[in-house]
This record gives C-alpha cells, sequence and structure tokens, in this order.
C-alpha cells in the first residue's frame, strides 16, 4: 500500500469566522471550501494555546504546550530558545519512516540556527524562524526586550537569503509548488505555513482590489486571506497535475484566534477590532474563551477518508501528530503523547476521544468537558479581562459564552476547578495551583 504524502497549511492568527466554509459572507475562499467539500469540514477544532509559539508545539509533538516545553511566545532573537532538541516531533517521526521532511514558511520554535527547523527533522527549510516579518522586505523590527532592533530573516536551510520586494505568501506557496513538482517516489510531509494574516497588514494590489465594498481594515484582513486560499489551491493544483492529489492527507488549520493588537492596523484609533472576525465567538487571540483558542480545522484524504462531512466531536491541534502517523501507517509512542488519533472518529463515526480538554496561558485557565466549558481568569485578548473571574457555559446552548451559569452549577463547577486545578499541577508540580 502506498504511504501518502502529507500537507499541512498552518495559517497565523486566522480567525474562525474568515473562510467562506465557515459562514463568511466577506470573504470569499473558493479553494478551501473546495478542499472542505472533498474532505472533512470540523466545527469544535481547537488550538492547545492562544498565540503562536505555544500551538506550534503542540501541533508538532502531540503533547499539550507545557509538556512539549514550550507554554509562551518565544522571542525574536536569534539566540533565543525554542522547542527543545530532544523533544520528539512530526517532523522527526516521519523522517525516520523514510519520508523527504520539508517546511516552507514561518517556524516561530526557536530562533537560532541551533533550534531551526533544519535541527528538528525537516530536511529543508526557506523561510524565517521569529515570529513575524515584514512581507516584503522579510525583515523583523518589532520590540525586542529594551528595544527595537531590526533584524532581516529570511533563511534557505541555514543560509540566508534575499527575495526583496517578493511578497511572502506567495514565495511560501512558489516554494511549496517547486517542491512539489520535483518529487519522486518517496512520500514527503511537507509544512506549509503562512504567515498570513498576521500583521503587519500587507497584500498585493491585485488582492485589495477583489474587495472594494469592505471597510479599509476588513478589506486588507480578506485580501491577506484570499492570498492564502489562492496559495493552496495552486499548491492542490500542483498535486494534481503531479497525480498526487488522492493519496496526499491535508490538513488545514490555523494556530490561534483574530487579533486585536494595534499593530494589526496602525491608525492610532482605539478601536479594537482590527480586520480579523471569530464569527460568533468571544474573544480573540491571547484569550482562553473560544474565540481565541477554538479554529477552523480541514482534514481531506480522497484515497482514505470520506469526504464532504461535518464533524462536530471535540479535537485539537496536539491529536493531528497520532492521527496523522496511524494514517501513515506508522506506530508511535501512546505514552509520550497526549493527543489522540481521531481515525475512530473520522472513519467509523466514534466519539471524541477527549473526555476532558485543557487550557493554561498567561493565568488563566479552561475546560471543556461535553458541553461545558470553565473558564478561570479569562481575558478577552493580551489586555483586557473579562468580568466574571469565574465563568461557566453550555457550548450547546451558548457557544458564544455570553451568559455565565456558574451560580445554577456550583458543583459542576467546583468539580471542574478541581479537575483543572489537578491538571496544572501535574505540569507544574513545584508550583502551587492556580
Amino acid at each position: 500500500m502506498r504511504r501518502p504524502n502529507i500537507i499541512i497549511f498552518y495559517c497565523d492568527d486566522l480567525g474562525y469566522g474568515d473562510l467562506g466554509c465557515y459562514g463568511s459572507k466577506a470573504i470569499k475562499t473558493p479553494h478551501l471550501d473546495r478542499l472542505a467539500g472533498d474532505g472533512i469540514r470540523f466545527t469544535n477544532w481547537y488550538s492547545n494555546s492562544p498565540v503562536c509559539s505555544p500551538s506550534r508545539a503542540s501541533l508538532l509533538t502531540g503533547r499539550y504546550p507545557a509538556k512539549a516545553g514550550v507554554t509562551r511566545i518565544l522571542g525574536g532573537k536569534r539566540g533565543a530558545a525554542g522547542l527543545p532538541l530532544d523533544q520528539p516531533n512530526l517532523a522527526k517521526t516521519l523522517k525516520a519512516s523514510g519520508y523527504r521532511t520539508a517546511l516552507f514558511g514561518k517556524w516561530h520554535l526557536g530562533a537560532s540556527a541551533e533550534h531551526g527547523p533544519n535541527s528538528q527533522g525537516f530536511d529543508e527549510f526557506f523561510g524565517f524562524r521569529a515570529g513575524c516579518i515584514d512581507y516584503y522586505s522579510h525583515i523583523f523590527y518589532w520590540g525586542q526586550g529594551a528595544g527595537v532592533n531590526p533584524v532581516h530573516d529570511l533563511w534557505h536551510n541555514e543560509t540566508e537569503v534575499w527575495e526583496n520586494g517578493q511578497y511572502m505568501t506567495e514565495v511560501i506557496t512558489r516554494k511549496s509548488v517547486e517542491y512539489i513538482d520535483a518529487s519522486e517516489e518517496e512520500p514527503f510531509f511537507l509544512y506549509v505555513a503562512y504567515n498570513a494574516p498576521h500583521y503587519p497588514m500587507h497584500a498585493p494590489k491585485t488582492y485589495v482590489d477583489r474587495f472594494p465594498d469592505l471597510p479599509p481594515d476588513r478589506r486588507i484582513m480578506a485580501a491577506m486571506i484570499a492570498a492564502v486560499d489562492d496559495g493552496v489551491g495552486e499548491i492542490v493544483d500542483a498535486l494534481k497535475r503531479k497525480g498526487l492529489y488522492e493519496d496526499t492527507v491535508i490538513f488545514f488549520s490555523s494556530d490561534n484566534g483574530p487579533s486585536t493588537e494595534a499593530r494589526n492596523w496602525l491608525d492610532g484609533t482605539e478601536d479594537l477590532y482590527y480586520g480579523g472576525t471569530a464569527g460568533r465567538f468571544r474573544g480573540h487571540k491571547a484569550s482562553l474563551f473560544e474565540g481565541g483558542i477554538r479554529e477552523p480545522a480541514i482534514l481531506c484524504y480522497p484515497s482514505g477518508l470520506p469526504g464532504g462531512l461535518v464533524n462536530e466531536e471535540s479535537a485539537i491541534m496536539m491529536d493531528i501528530y497520532p492521527t496523522l502517523t496511524e494514517l501513515a501507517g506508522i506506530v508511535w509512542e501512546k505514552e509520550h503523547i497526549d493527543g489522540a488519533s481521531l481515525c475512530p472518529v473520522i472513519r467509523e463515526g466514534a466519539v471524541s476521544p477527549h473526555t476532558q480538554i485543557f487550557w493554561e496561558y498567561d493565568g488563566q485557565l479552561a475546560v471543556r468537558e461535553g458541553p461545558w466549558k470553565l473558564v478561570l481568569n479569562g481575558k478577552l485578548d493580551f489586555s483586557r479581562k473579562a468580568a466574571d473571574p469565574i465563568h461557566l457555559s453550555n457550548l450547546e446552548t451558548d457557544p458564544g459564552e455570553q451568559y455565565n451559569a456558574a451560580e445554577q452549577h456550583p458543583e459542576l463547577v467546583r468539580r471542574l476547578i478541581e479537575n483543572v486545578q489537578h491538571w496544572y499541577h501535574s505540569l507544574r508540580p513545584e508550583e502551587e495551583p492556580q
């Protein structure tokens, strides 16, 4: 049996409500809509973290961020630490099983060469190591510690390269298509890590002109997402030209919800809306409410999985490692993995493998159990705190977490608090639970 090729598309700060197949009326994403039609669209898919680096660590390792060794956004300095080198990950596992491995785009799991993609199982890397870059100059010029230290951050493996004036989303797409066109018999794992629609808000005029009726901030966001959608379409077309589409597992998602950071729209206003939307969900990037962690997710494998389905079972980014390795016929060590294979869910209609899912970030804790979601010390983004330090929601009846049901269910609240604090303490036994 032919082992499938594997492609992960991973966006940056993409909101749940910003794809056509997830209800957007303003942003057209025909290629992703078509991919969802060929595959499975998940409606209860979560990131393991509401920010970049921990989410990416869980995606690649199959572990909760703390167990993967990454719990915060990693700094932009080239000497900053990253994903521990002794941590097993998807690229290493697939490479050891005969896969060629490549990453094009954003890494953000270690800005130094020591912790870069080539040290973490990727045969080929073209992209940037830090958290974000200018889309045309490819310079990282945001604050580092005490000030701003602009750094050019574009690499082919460990060699610095220049593509001045080339739009980064299109560069990532071009490199991915070239990689597929050059592929031979052995299977490959391709990690296509688009930095869009993360700030700075840049897009070519051809994309901006597609959305003449949108307000400026929404218009540039739509243009950036449209460029990603076109890129997915070009990469899928490359697979079809090579006769590889049917035998390729494709996963599409994003690291966390949309951002309200001022850098998203440098207009000096106090408006906290900067183009992206989480749809009906409360919260944004850095929040453990649904808007910060619930993500669009599409899984497509034409020859191996049913298509045209919508799955409502709860799943999370750390499930990707065990799911993809099982689809590739690779045995993985369950004792080192916190995620669970979703193959029974997508092949047999089984229920979610998770009785409870936990989160922690920046003083916040959260747990989901069935329809219930408890958030402790919740924030709405990086700076705004929610009114209630204990918030309980029934997501089946209140998916937007607008109503706090904690007073009506005191015993449930007590138990869930004990559960999430016990989980948190198991990650950091030297610390007192929050």
